[in-house]
């Protein structure tokens, strides 16, 4: 059965959630920041697009952002200012000659900045796709400039042909290590360290079948090892899968890595890599799929290598699922599965079928796939140009690990519905509490970044903040810790924006339920205040923070919300705001103390407010908004609106109906004074001007709200055209039969109905003058009635 080890993969998958999925489960962003209340910073060029490469120069306060034939220097604490720019555009040649290869000329053919990465302090390395020609140079800023070097080296292997295709490059050192394609097709991969000693992956599938790269990065494993072990350089990627028989192309996640010291071999493998292995990356979702597929990785440093965590984001393979995922993986994980885990081996079955199952057979020593360590010098082999032959042998066949990398918790540590993650960047921030926490920044599909934490399982969405005006897919993110900053790049522009932004939150309770790491509520300050990156000097007594109960019961109690007047005139419609500061929260209205019983057509509830149509006087009294939100097993409630539904009293009484403009009468109302009812009237979100309830709505927003009243207008309009068109139709049927009866009479007979005898059908005996037709019955030959004498009809409209 050659789906078998596909329905393994499915089962296991499913019990791993099974057993590990407890939490991780899709919430909701407690709040929604649009770009109208954004605050951050905008980079962008007319005619210049693709803003996808960055490079952070902290030491220099810069942000170097590669796009399309461009690189710019911005300044790090404020990216919408552009320190210096250099345009690197494609020769006419290069790009007639791509042309000519089948490539559009406005779009592939340009040179799109693919590779950019700090030599030293005064040095940068370059590459950009150059109209599918990779080409590299150096870059240098100096005395406020950028300026380009006119080495142009080959860029084959550093930098993808295709500008659209994944790709990874690390710089470690003075070598390039790269993931990318070296052929103008895009279909020879490579896995490539370019130095001294230059190697690559062996050009077969089993080593790389049609990739798609997403990340590199090293890890320093040497430091503080006991049995001497290489710095390692891991990849991840997604590929199709060679373990699995299956009716179409399968694609899995990967993780690779090669050690930094590898020289490849002697005789086997000679500038190839000894030390390629590849596991399949496990992230398993709660619902029947096929295996998600990796999009982005960040590696989250911590005290050594061993506590480092790789977190990735995933999405499906296929549209069968909305799910998007991440989860978090353990270097020390990752590093036993590839020290310490089985290998695959391909068999022969069923003649030319080849099969990947687990090998069973005796391991050559060294181990293969290893780096130098002390095991290995101990044997007299201090580099892998040492390595025997059979251990060189064994991995070039068999690079593939028989065992999985499982997620650190067992399960995704966040699922989210409806947002394709893209990206992701992690910082780890100490809290009041004492302990440190991970704060995941997510870029999405739709543009949106999503701020998440994990509280011992519970998957807290923080916001999520639409950077952009026009919402675009976030192509990268990156972040810097001494500007305490996020970019974003997109096709269209890239943006600074602050990792947090406490000053939205505007009282205790908002700030201590938003349980956002960077957040406190100052008590002297009366505000929600920034914590410095070490808290311990932070007065902790005069700060509230909560993050995993969400407890805002030490809060002051608020001021109370006084009511606000609304006089309405009989048969008005009203809008009544109340501006939630929390998705999560539930909103409850209540008339006169008690809760309002919310009916169609006579009221509507929105995200913003409530509606009243058509109001009467059994609508005057008390309202209240309530917004009650709930943290664990606690309910926090506040009134966040008040208003008070008042008749006006008329100075002059109305004396017709219609608009004032249309009356010859003016009309007055004075508004008897309250004086508990004081509250400032808010302006309602999204609009462009101050509009009180208290007020009639404009004629625009009556429009706007009563779209019932217009589409009954519409049916009534139909109905009317439905009945015309009968009656037109009628009439030309009628006029159709008064033709044909014409006719029959001009030629002596006259018109009888085909439904009826034609021996009962009366004969007609006309005599036709200019004025007076008469007209005699007759059956068979015998009169039947008077002659009777009617007017000539001229033309059928006398009828």
């Amino acid at each position: 059965m050659p789906c078998l080890p596909l329905l393994a993969l499915l089962c296991a998958s499913l019990l791993i959630v099974a057993h590990g999925q407890s939490s991780a489960v899709t919430p909701i962003p407690r709040k929604s920041v649009f770009h109208k209340d954004f605050h951050g910073k905008l980079f962008q060029e007319d005619g210049v697009w693709n803003y996808t490469t960055m490079l952070l120069r902290e030491d220099l306060g810069l942000l170097m952002l590669g796009a399309r034939e461009a690189i710019f220097a911005l300044n790090i604490s404020d990216v919408s200012e552009r320190k210096s720019a250099v345009y690197w555009r494609v020769p006419e040649d290069k790009q007639r000659e791509c042309t000519y290869k089948g490539k559009n000329a406005d779009i592939e053919c340009r040179n799109y900045i693919r590779t950019l990465h700090q030599i030293n302090s005064t040095s940068m390395y370059v590459c950009g796709t150059n109209a599918f020609s990779p080409t590299c140079d150096y870059l240098t800023f100096a005395d406020g400039q950028l300026k380009l070097g006119d080495v142009h080296e080959e860029g084959k292997g550093k930098c993808p042909f295709d500008p659209f295709q994944r790709y990874s490059s690390l710089m470690v050192g003075n070598d390039l290590y790269s993931a990318t394609s070296i052929n103008f097709l895009g279909s020879e991969p490579v896995v490539l360290r370019s130095s001294q000693t230059t190697l690559r992956t062996e050009f077969k599938s089993s080593w790389l079948n049609e990739p798609s790269f997403v990340y590199m990065d090293m890890v320093p494993e040497s430091e503080h090892s006991t049995d001497g072990d290489d710095d390692k350089v891991y990849l991840f990627f997604s590929e199709n899968a060679v373990e699995y028989d299956f009716f179409n192309k399968l694609m899995v996640s990967r993780v690779a890595r090669v050690c930094k010291e590898d020289m490849g071999g002697q005789r086997t493998l000679q500038r190839k890599w000894t030390s390629f292995l590849k596991a399949r990356l496990d992230c398993s979702v709660p619902e029947p799929s096929l295996p998600y597929i990796v999009q982005d990785v960040f590696l989250l440093s911590g005290d050594n290598w061993e506590s480092g965590i790789f977190y990735a984001v995933f999405t499906p393979q296929s549209d069968s699922s909305d799910l998007s995922a991440v989860c978090a993986y353990s270097v020390s994980a990752i590093r036993d599965v590839f020290s310490m885990g089985k290998y695959k081996t391909p068999v022969s079955v069923e003649t030319s079928h080849i099969k990947w199952v687990m090998f069973s057979g005796d391991v050559p020593s060294p181990r293969p796939g290893a780096c130098i360590n002390d095991a290995a010098r101990s044997q007299g082999m201090t580099r892998s140009l040492d390595l025997p032959d059979k251990t060189l042998q064994f991995i070039r066949d068999r690079p593939l690990m028989d065992d999985a990398v499982r997620p650190l918790t067992g399960a995704p540590l966040l699922l989210k519905r409806g947002a394709a993650f893209t990206r992701i960047v992690v910082d780890n921030v100490a809290a009041l509490d004492g302990q440190m926490h991970p704060v995941m920044f997510i870029g999405t599909e739709s543009g949106f970044v999503q701020k998440a934490v994990n509280y011992d399982g519970e998957m807290h969405i923080i916001e999520e903040v639409q950077p952009f005006e026009t919402p675009q897919a976030i192509k990268i993110l990156r972040l810097s810790l001494s500007t305490g900053h996020l970019y974003a790049g997109t096709e269209s522009g890239a943006v600074q924006m602050p990792l947090s932004d406490c000053g939205r939150y505007a009282s205790c309770q908002d700030c201590v339920l938003a349980r956002d790491p960077y957040c406190a509520w100052s008590l002297t300050a009366a505000l929600c205040s920034t914590l410095p990156r070490s808290p311990d000097t932070a007065p902790h007594g005069s700060l509230l923070q909560s993050l995993k109960e969400g407890d805002a019961s030490s809060c002051p109690q608020s001021a109370p919300v006084t009511a606000s007047a609304v006089y309405v005139a009989p048969g008005n419609n009203i809008r009544l705001d109340c501006q939630v500061d929390s998705n999560l929260a539930q909103v409850n209205w209540h008339f006169n103390g008690q809760p309002l019983q919310t009916t169609a057509p006579k009221h509507f509830l929105y995200n913003q407010g409530l509606l009243i149509f058509n109001s009467s006087a059994s609508d005057m009294g008390d309202y209240t908004c309530q917004a009650i939100e709930h943290v664990g097993a606690h309910e926090y409630p506040q009134v966040l609106a008040s208003y008070q539904l008042l008749p006006p009293q008329a100075t002059t009484p109305p004396t017709g109906q219609g608009d004032q403009s249309d009356q010859d009468q003016e009309v007055s109302f004075t508004e008897p004074p309250v004086s508990q009812i004081t509250a400032p009237k808010k302006k309602p979100a999204g609009g462009s001007g101050e509009l009180s309830p208290d007020q009639p709505l404009p004629n625009a927003q009556v429009r706007k709200i009563t779209g019932l009243q217009v589409a009954v207008a519409v049916l009534t309009v139909t109905l009317v055209a439905v009945i015309g068109f009968a009656l037109f139709f009628s009439r030309q049927r009628l006029r159709s039969r008064l033709q044909k009866a014409r006719r029959t009479t001009k030629n002596g007979t006259a018109y009888q109905p085909a439904s009826q005898d034609k021996t009962d059908n009366p004969r007609t005996d006309q005599n036709c003058n200019d004025s007076v037709n008469t007209v005699t019955f007759s059956r068979k030959g015998t009169s039947n009635g008077p002659a009777v004498a009617i007017a000539s009809i001229g033309e059928e409209s006398e009828i």
